[in-house]
């Protein structure tokens, strides 16, 4: 099999895993109606657990980028990739460090536009601004741990691709934002997700098997951020009438963070 079937066919298996998580969550959903005065309204919620079929594509992911590191078979795959990409010289531009972010503003600039997700401007600032602080988590201790040269040997701290994990983060919130209300454009966010990954590559950043396995911990950063957001929600006094508060994720000089005010 050649070099460029090979691509199609690993990038194909990536797509295939992904929407195949899509319809698992998706069947997780349990629709419920409540009556409201002069109105009815009919809420999408989802089950506040973390099963098993959410965590099946970030970790087949995950554990193909990590396998990478040492099969040899997977290794040589990284290589060809690479010569492959070569051979058609891209042009190396730097839309990758702005595209990780674009699931996630779509989704904020859909809402100022009235088109409405899951949750509130608060809410998922807070969801959002976890996702970031567990990607984090995740990808910066794993650079250093691992020391992989990037294919371009400008440092050792190819494993995992960081703008990859954020982007597919980005592109599962918005996922989990819209696939109740409107299932294409909740899926829509991963063709940007996976430009981004493509454009790492491209750029000679990242070997392969580092932007597959940031999608997977970029996956798993967001569903971990959703899972865990009733939990902060009453931390940060959710429930509490009397109280306010306001989450903002933040990225300033390649850090990102989440701010917190509080007012009781």
């Amino acid at each position: 099999m050649s070099n460029y079937h090979q691509i199609k066919t690993a990038s194909l298996f990536i797509l295939i895993l992904i929407f195949g998580n899509c319809k698992a969550q998706t069947n997780d959903t349990v629709q419920v109606q409540e009556i409201q005065k002069d109105s009815t309204i009919i809420l999408n919620t989802e089950k506040n657990t973390l099963s098993y079929k959410k965590l099946i594509v970030p970790t087949a992911l995950i554990g193909y980028g990590v396998a990478s590191l040492s099969v040899n078979g997977l290794k040589k795959l990284n290589f060809s990739t690479r010569d492959e990409i070569n051979e058609h010289q891209p042009d190396h531009i730097r839309l990758d460090n702005y595209s990780q972010f674009a699931p996630a503003a779509l989704v904020y600039g859909l809402n100022a536009f009235g088109v409405e997700g899951k949750h509130n401007f608060r809410d998922r600032s807070i969801i959002y601004g976890t996702s970031m602080m567990i990607t984090s988590a995740f990808v910066l201790p794993l650079k250093h741990v691992t020391k992989e040269e990037r294919p371009d040997q400008s440092n050792n701290l190819s494993f995992p691709s960081g703008h990859t994990a954020i982007a597919f983060a980005s592109a599962q919130f918005m996922y989990r934002e819209y696939k109740d209300t409107n299932f294409l454009l909740g899926i829509s966010g991963y063709s940007l997700a996976i430009f981004t990954g493509v454009y790492r590559m491209f750029n000679d950043k990242h070997w392969f098997g580092d932007v597959v396995a940031g999608a997977g911990f970029g996956i798993l950063s967001t569903e971990l951020s959703y899972w865990l957001f009733p939990k902060i929600n009453h931390l940060l006094g959710g429930e509490n009438k009397n109280s306010s508060a306001m989450v903002m994720p933040f990225y300033q000089n390649k850090s990102v963070g989440i701010g917190f005010v509080k007012s009781f």
